[in-house]
């Protein structure tokens, strides 16, 4: 297929090929692979500026999504590549075969540069998903960190640099610039930056900036960072959130109050227990979707609420398809029983069958689960109507899995995202958390936005 890129892509294109360290934060659907791979081209064949390349990608996006792209488009004909994923051995074979491109998956970086015994000799580091190494602790991001010095180029993409707010940004862009913007350390940027916000004595559990500490970081940055969003250059379809409020009887809500205060709730089946505020999250969030594991997994069933609103839901979109996201194993049986019972063909979208099924047509129902379906699937062929029926904390897998319809492509007019939240849970903290966290996102996206017009 012959590439034609639009403006925006090629204005990102020379901006890789111009820029030695590059943060591209593309909004999904913007073409953010092609893009890279086209200056990766010019870079190899024209300017001859590099001879080796790596990219670090999620697991099913560094599987497929690359060298789909590659032998997708006519200009791309000459770039060999190598997909290093699978066994040990699958690994050292792709790595010791003669290619121009090296494709691995973020989990096998550390071996890469500290077990594989495979030299390091990428003159082009290419990071896919940049916010996967936003914790400065990870050993993938102190193996890369070991590696970094010796690369000339990196290129960092992200649609999502900061999910969990501006401190996510210290890691990103250290990998980047080995701290040259942001500082060395982490004790660094946070002084110059953030203040202790939740506290329990001298044990500080969070942060926020200080007034202006968010312009401030932006402009640090700015000089290796472009920013698009799809609603600024494609005609994307309307996007409506709507919430789907059910509510808990007398006995249910007495349950789930009792967990909160107390952190445990004593049940016949067993006792569940919460020992942290993590913990208790999780079995809050249980609770809410209407069913919760034991400390011996097993599952008590709590009510039906979200599935009789699924059920409703369903039978409003009168034949059309429904996507739907779910996160616990007990909620994907629960949806599952409840769709058998109603005769209602669906498939778990974790198969390569099963996405062509959905995409054709053939799926009246399709479940999905964020974190192993959040990237790289292209899913707006199938529908144009997404449930939540259990939520995420997670603000880059939450956008990211309604990006899979909500994208170039999509031939619906709108795309409908819907939140079966249950009233009075912690579900109605879930999106307001998302909500504040993606205002903080924003504002980084629109302060360094490219201004194609320059």
């Amino acid at each position: 297929m012959k590439y034609e890129p639009h403006e925006y892509q090629k204005y990102a294109i020379g901006y890789i090929e111009s820029h030695p360290i590059a943060a591209v934060l593309l909004s999904m659907g913007l073409g953010k692979t092609s893009i890279s791979l086209t200056a990766i081209n010019d870079l190899l064949f024209d300017s001859f500026e590099i001879s080796k390349v790596l990219i670090v990608a999620p697991l099913r996006v560094a599987s497929v999504t690359w060298s789909a792209e590659i032998e997708k488009w006519e200009h791309l004909k000459l770039l060999k590549y190598s997909v290093a994923v699978g066994t040990e051995t699958e690994r050292l074979t792709a790595l010791n075969t003669q290619a121009d491109i090296y494709i691995i998956n973020r989990e096998n970086v550390q071996w890469l540069i500290e077990k594989s015994g495979v030299p390091f000799n990428f003159d082009m580091v290419v990071i896919d998903e940049l916010s996967s190494f936003k914790n400065h602790q990870a050993k993938r991001f102190k193996a890369l960190m070991k590696a970094r010095p010796t690369v000339k180029r990196v290129v960092g993409l992200t649609g999502t640099p900061s999910s969990n707010g501006l401190m996510d940004l210290f890691a990103e862009f250290k990998l980047l610039d080995m701290g040259a913007r942001l500082g060395r350390f982490i004790g660094q940027y946070r002084a110059a930056y953030f203040r202790p916000d939740k506290m329990n004595g001298m044990v500080v559990y969070s942060y926020k900036p200080l007034p202006g500490a968010e312009e401030q970081i932006y402009e640090k940055i700015s000089d290796i960072t472009i920013s698009m969003k799809a609603t600024d250059h494609l005609k994307m379809p309307e996007l409506i959130s709507t919430n789907h409020t059910v509510y808990l009887s007398d006995s249910e809500q007495k349950k789930y109050d009792e967990m909160c205060q107390q952190l445990v709730l004593q049940m016949p089946d067993g006792e569940i227990t919460a020992a942290n505020a993590a913990a208790l999250s999780g079995k809050l969030t249980q609770l809410a979707n209407g069913a919760i594991y034991t400390d011996d997994q097993k599952v008590v069933r709590i009510h039906d609420r979200k599935l009789d609103a699924l059920e409703d839901i369903l039978e409003s979109m009168n034949g059309r398809p429904l996507l739907v996201a779910y996160w616990y194993r007990h909620d994907y049986e629960r949806i599952a029983e409840r769709l058998t019972k109603l005769k209602v063909s669906f498939a778990k979208l974790d198969t390569e069958d099963s996405i062509r099924k959905w995409n054709s047509g053939e799926l009246p129902v399709a479940l999905i689960h964020p974190a192993s379906a959040g990237h790289g699937l292209n899913l707006q062929s199938g529908g144009s109507t997404i449930v939540w029926y259990g939520l995420t904390w997670s603000l880059e897998l939450y956008q990211q899995t309604i990006a899979r319809l909500w994208r170039q492509g999509q031939t619906a007019e709108t795309v409908i995202v819907q939140h079966i939240v249950t009233n009075g849970t912690i579900d109605e903290r879930i999106l307001k958390a998302l909500q504040k966290k993606d205002s903080t996102q924003s504002a980084l996206i629109d302060a360094v936005k490219a201004n194609l017009k320059r």
